[in-house]
C-alpha cells in the first residue's frame, strides 16, 4: 500500500503500477487513464475505493515514477514501446 496524506493506493493497484514502471507491462483501463493524465476516463473507470483515493495515485506518480513514463498518452506509448 502507498499512503499520501489521508489517501492511499491499495496494494493490488501498487502492483499494477510497479509492473508498468519496472517491466513496461500495460495496465488496465483505470491505471492507463491515471498514467496518461486523463481525469475523465480515470473517474469513469474507477471503482469506489480508487475514486476516493485519486490524489494518492497522482502523488505516487509524481514522487515514485520516472517522469518519462507518465503525464500523457504519448509518454505512456513511448514508455511501452521501449520494452526490454
Amino acid at each position: 500500500m502507498y499512503e499520501f496524506r489521508e489517501f492511499y493506493i491499495p496494494q493490488r493497484m501498487v502492483e499494477g503500477l510497479r509492473r508498468y514502471i519496472d517491466k513496461k507491462i500495460a495496465p488496465g483501463h483505470f491505471l492507463t487513464a491515471v498514467i496518461s493524465n486523463d481525469l475523465k476516463n480515470a473517474v469513469s473507470q474507477a471503482d469506489d475505493e480508487n475514486m476516493k483515493n485519486l490524489p494518492a495515485f497522482v502523488a505516487y506518480l509524481h514522487n515514485e515514477a520516472p517522469s518519462a513514463c507518465w503525464g500523457s498518452e504519448e509518454r505512456m506509448d513511448e514508455w511501452l514501446k521501449d520494452r526490454h
